[in-house]
């Protein structure tokens, strides 16, 4: 058996035992990487980047005088929550929704946030 054969037949193994998380996390790092985003597992903070991934959670939180949606963007390696202050809701902004956001990396409560950020949505699959 050659090298490509052994890690090809790995490879078909190690997809055969994987959960359904873990290929569509594998899944969503393709795709982010097709797009030519940076992964959120090595964004920093202060970084300005692109960031690619599937929405898992929108919510409306009203602040004190702010209504703010916030959305948790995975893209497999990591989750950045995209904060929309002023907004109570944004059409096409919505659970399972594939799209890239560009903004600057914030810290906040040790979670990775990017506050208003440009986004692009994709079309649904």
């Amino acid at each position: 058996m050659t090298t490509e054969e052994r890690t090809g037949f790995r490879r078909f193994l190690s997809r055969l035992t994987a959960t359904d998380s873990e290929l569509d996390a594998e899944e969503l790092q393709r795709d982010s990487a097709k797009c030519g985003a940076v992964p959120a597992g090595e964004c920093s903070r202060g970084q300005v980047v692109s960031v690619s991934g599937r929405l898992r959670t929108v919510a409306y939180t009203p602040r004190t005088n702010l209504p703010t949606l916030e959305a948790d963007l995975y893209d497999g390696s990591d989750v950045v929550t995209l904060v929309f202050l002023g907004r109570r809701s944004i059409a096409g902004i919505e659970p399972g929704r594939q799209l890239t956001a560009r903004g600057r990396i914030a810290i906040r409560d040790d979670r990775k946030v990017i506050f208003n950020p440009y986004y692009e949505l994709e079309a649904p699959r």
